[in-house]
């Protein structure tokens, strides 16, 4: 994100642009773009006036207050590239997001993040005494340098042993497809023998 930011300007930028080509065809009004973007509103009136200025986005109708991804912009592929298809968070970005959110047994990233649009869940938290403000201020931020919403389950660990035991859908879906696990906590490591924890 830092790099990425230096070289188109700044990092509100990214986000700004990354909404919209993750949103194709979906409308966002000014307010919209700050709120889920996590930036100032004078900074999102000055980035959107440059992007359209270059044909980024657009407006349908000059009383339309929805700002859309233009279609035709030249070089639309060539920024999702990128923007969207490229690895845009590292591990520790990601994991910085939890620092404080309870006792993390395990933190798994699938979807979005491994770019597999089969995965049930974009982000699997399993640990005990979570804080589920915490977790849903590190997702709104992830979701803000992404450019997406994101799909995420929590558990507490002895609800996903269980669930885990009885061959629940959710989770078997979240193990049995491609994930990435980011984080293991040593008391989780007595599951490693019902776990296939792949990395992929």
């Amino acid at each position: 994100m830092e790099i990425l930011g230096k070289i188109l300007g700044n990092g509100a930028r990214v986000k700004i642009m990354r909404l919209f080509l993750q949103n194709r065809g979906k409308g966002f009004k000014s307010k919209d773009v700050a709120k889920r973007s996590r930036v100032s509103f004078d900074i999102i009136r000055r980035e959107l006036r440059l992007l359209s200025s270059v044909n980024f986005i657009k407006k349908r109708s000059k009383t339309s207050l929805e700002w859309y991804f233009n279609s035709l912009f030249k070089y639309g592929e060539e920024f999702e590239d990128l923007l969207v298809r490229s690895d845009t968070l590292t591990k520790e970005a990601i994991l910085n997001n939890f620092k404080k959110i309870g006792q993390v047994k395990m933190l798994l990233v699938a979807g979005v993040f491994i770019k597999n649009d089969d995965s049930r869940v974009d982000l699997l938290i399993v640990g005990d005494s979570l804080k589920r403000s915490g977790i849903e201020k590190g997702i709104r931020r992830l979701e803000a340098e992404i450019g997406t919403e994101l799909v995420y389950a929590v558990f507490n660990t002895k609800e996903f042993t269980y669930r885990l035991s009885m061959y629940d859908k959710l989770v078997r879906d979240i193990l049995d497809f491609p994930h990435e696990v980011l984080f293991q906590g040593k008391g989780f490591l007595e599951l490693s023998h019902t776990l296939t924890l792949n990395k992929f």
